[in-house]
C-alpha cells in the first residue's frame, strides 16, 4: 500500500520543532504540501525552511501553549495534525562531572522527573487537548505522540521509562476518547535517529540508523492515508511504516524495523 503522500490544503504544528526528531518531522510535512507551524523554547534559530512558521513556545507554560493554538486558529482556522515531540530531561547527562542519565532511580535527579513528565507527557495532554477542541468538531484529525520503547523495556533510567510508558498510555485512552469522533491517535517509534547530539556523540553504529526527516515521511504516510483511523490507538514503528506505505529514507535506503529484542 503507498498512499500518495499529499497533504496540500492542510494545516500542522510540529511541537518541539527547533532540533533532532521534531525539526525531520517539521521538514518531511513541509516537503509533503502541509502548512506546518513549528513551536520550540529555540525554535527561531532551527535550520528550518522559511515557509515553516516558527513560534517561541515554553510548553511547560500554559498559557504559552495557548498563545501558539490561538494564533494557529486566527491564521488558519483548522488544524489536521498535531505531532507531540516537545521533550526534556535529555539536558545535564553530566552533572558536576558525573553522567546521570543511567543511575538506578535513588540516585537520579529530581528535577529530570519534572522535566520529563511536564515538558514531555503534560505538554503532550495540553496540546492534545487544545487540538481535540479543534479536530472533534470537523470530525477529523490525527495526532501523533514521539515515544520509544523504553516504554516497554528498561531503557536509559526509570525516570524515562515511566514517561514513555505514560506517553502510549496517553495514546491509548485519548484514542478510546476520540475514537467515535473520527480523530486519530497513534504513538510513534523511531528506531536511531541521526540527530545532532547523536552524531556529536560519535559511539554508535549508524549503519541500521534513520534520518530526522525519515520520521517526517512516516507522519506525512500517516497524514495522507484516508483510512488512518484503522491504527488508532496502536503504537507503531517508523521504519515498518516505510515497509506498508512503500517510502525509503531521504538516502534511499530502507532501514530494517527495531523490534523489542533489538534494542
Amino acid at each position: 500500500m503507498s498512499p500518495t503522500t499529499t497533504l496540500d490544503g492542510t494545516c500542522a504544528l510540529v511541537t518541539g520543532a527547533s532540533r533532532g526528531v521534531g525539526r525531520g518531522i517539521a521538514l518531511g510535512l513541509h516537503r509533503a504540501g502541509a502548512t506546518v507551524y513549528g513551536s520550540g523554547r529555540s525554535i527561531e534559530t532551527a535550520d528550518l525552511d522559511d515557509a515553516v512558521a516558527r513560534v517561541v513556545c515554553d510548553h511547560a507554560d500554559d498559557n504559552s501553549v495557548t498563545r501558539l493554538f490561538d494564533r494557529i486558529a486566527t491564521e488558519q482556522g483548522r488544524l489536521d495534525i498535531l505531532v507531540n515531540n516537545a521533550w526534556g530531561g535529555y539536558e545535564r547527562m553530566v552533572e558536576s562531572g558525573r553522567f546521570t542519565w543511567a543511575l538506578p532511580f535513588w540516585e537520579q535527579p529530581l528535577w529530570r522527573w519534572q522535566a520529563m513528565m511536564d515538558v514531555g507527557v503534560r505538554g503532550a495532554f495540553v496540546a492534545s487537548r487544545h487540538a481535540a477542541r479543534v479536530m472533534v468538531p470537523r470530525r477529523s484529525g490525527l495526532i501523533v505522540n514521539v515515544s520509544q520503547w523504553a516504554a516497554q523495556k528498561h531503557l536509559g533510567n526509570t525516570i524515562y521509562g515511566i514517561s514513555k510508558t505514560a506517553t502510549d498510555k496517553l495514546t491509548a485512552d485519548t484514542a478510546v476518547e476520540l475514537r467515535d469522533h473520527d480523530v486519530t491517535v497513534v504513538s510513534l517509534y523511531p528506531g536511531l535517529v541521526r540527530t545532532e547530539a547523536v552524531l556529536a556523540a560519535g559511539v554508535f553504529d549508524l549503519a541500521n540508523s534513520e534520518s530526522p526527516e525519515f520520521i517526517g515521511r512516516a507522519v506525512a504516510a500517516l497524514a495522507a492515508d484516508p483510512h488512518v483511523h484503522r491504527w488508532t490507538g496502536q503504537v507503531l514503528v517508523a521504519a515498518a511504516l516505510a515497509e506498508h506505505y512503500g517510502f525509503t529514507d531521504v538516502d534511499g535506503k530502507s532501514p530494517r524495523p527495531l523490534t523489542l529484542a533489538d534494542v
